[in-house]
């Protein structure tokens, strides 16, 4: 059986010429993983120069220029006629496949994340949805502003089984980093989640909250997380600015 090419390790920066990977794609792989470190480009977001990276990666200008239109079609970087090509670094970006917090991918995008605390405490009678997708009558619930260095971007509404909730009203839930205290201080693994992304328009809270326009577009996300036995832990109802958090979903054939 031939075996398949594999990407390059996260964290590689050299190109291995040796590789049956295109060069073109282990130079935009390469320029991903340095962009989430914020190891490449200065203050700005501003990268080097095309002739700067053939320098660098001893690949040609058609090489570069690929592996920049790629990027570029993913939303990692723009490039700007003039004046170069720029890093989007102001974009919080959720990778498919991965089950992480706000907290987590915020960090993971080189930013400080934050929250302002606006509800927490258990609630009876909870409306359908919640009633539906945590399979109970009464929740735990935790309202959270949540901030990217100091930028408000997104509103997070979650409920989770009062069992759980208790345990969580014990710490410091404006700081607490939800997933790793229900894994570490509860002791229960986290498995697999179900997730919905839509578009809805900004409300007068939505507004005044996100430092947005009334009825400008957001990104509305509900989800599902499950315990190892398939038990739901978590029910996520959030809404995100749309110029500062993105989804990039990589597809494969």
């Amino acid at each position: 059986m031939d075996k398949q090419p594999r990407d390059p390790p996260i964290g590689t920066n050299e190109i291995d010429f040796r590789s049956p990977l295109p060069l073109y794609h282990q130079l935009q792989e390469i320029i991903r993983n340095e962009a989430m470190q914020g190891t490449i480009g200065d203050e700005s977001g501003k990268m080097p120069t095309e002739q700067e990276l053939m320098e660098r990666f001893k690949v040609s200008r058609i090489t570069i220029r690929h592996a920049l239109k790629i990027l570029e079609d993913e939303g990692i970087v723009r490039r700007e006629r003039g004046r170069g090509t720029f890093l989007q670094t102001n974009q919080a970006e959720h990778w498919s496949g991965q089950l992480l917090g706000f907290a987590e991918t915020i960090s993971a995008a080189g930013m400080e994340p934050g929250a302002k605390m606006l509800a927490y405490g258990l609630r009876q009678n909870v409306s359908l949805d919640v009633r539906t997708h945590l399979k109970g009558t009464s929740a735990w619930e935790l309202k959270r502003l949540r901030y990217a260095n100091q930028v408000p971007i997104a509103l997070e509404q979650s409920f989770f089984p009062p069992e759980i909730g208790k345990r969580m009203e014990e710490r410091d839930l404006q700081s607490m980093i939800v997933y790793k205290f229900i894994e570490s201080n509860i002791g229960i693994s986290l498995r697999n989640g179900k997730q919905w992304i839509s578009a809805i328009n900004a409300g007068k809270e939505e507004a005044e909250l996100l430092e947005v326009e009334e009825g400008s577009a957001l990104l509305h996300l509900e989800r599902v997380i499950f315990d190892s036995t398939q038990t739901p832990v978590e029910y996520l109802k959030a809404v995100y600015r749309p110029d500062q958090f993105h989804y990039t979903i990589h597809l494969h054939r």
